[in-house]
């Protein structure tokens, strides 16, 4: 499963890159993505998801909008550079996933392809 499956996002009429790119995804793997999302956000303590294509623009998530384009930006230019840090000290090596722990919230992060798929979760629960 990859994350340009989640784009299909139904009751939007117009023509955009999501669905442009969801017409072209299959219908079952469509459906194995949405039934991942939501075991991930079924489980305790998961405050929300929120998926970011290339452009950091956020393609589906589960929060208002304010705090949506927040996380979104602020947590792209974050992987950004933690991806450059973990090349920077081996060339060969890529992020795979990025966990941050504060004192109200966790975050994780994982980028895949062109798209970033974060989770954020009360770390109490």
């Amino acid at each position: 499963m990859s994350l340009p499956l989640l784009l299909a996002t139904p009751g939007r009429g117009e023509e955009t890159e999501e669905k442009l790119l969801a017409d072209k995804m299959v219908g079952t793997e469509h459906a194995e993505v949405e039934e991942t999302l939501k075991r991930i956000e079924a489980h305790k303590g998961v405050i929300g998801t929120i998926v970011v294509n290339a452009e950091g623009i956020p393609i589906r998530t589960t929060l208002d909008n304010s705090t949506t384009v927040q996380y979104a930006g602020l947590l792209r230019h974050l992987t950004m550079k933690a991806r450059s840090t973990v090349r920077d000290i081996d060339p060969q090596n890529d992020l795979t996933f990025l966990r941050i722990r504060s004192k109200k919230h966790e975050i994780m992060v994982t980028p895949e392809n062109d798209f970033l798929l974060i989770v954020i979760q009360n770390p109490c629960e």
